[in-house]
């Protein structure tokens, strides 16, 4: 990958998650640069986002106690 593009790259995922971080959406960088990647293959971003939502609603799984 050209190094130019690369650090563009860096640079715009580190401003989604500044945004991400300010707005306490609990999303980590490596899941954030998922779902963008997401978005630019061309997934609804607001599908995704209702996705997401749901998801983050349901509660943990519970451990298996052998």
């Amino acid at each position: 990958m050209d190094p130019e593009v690369a650090r563009t790259a860096r640079e715009s995922l580190d401003l989604a998650f500044h945004m991400s971080n300010i707005l306490d959406t609990g999303l980590d960088r490596h899941t954030l640069s998922i779902l963008i990647a997401l978005c630019q293959q061309g997934i609804n971003p607001e599908a995704l986002a209702a996705v997401i939502k749901e998801l983050g609603r349901e509660p943990p799984p519970k451990p298996v106690v052998p």
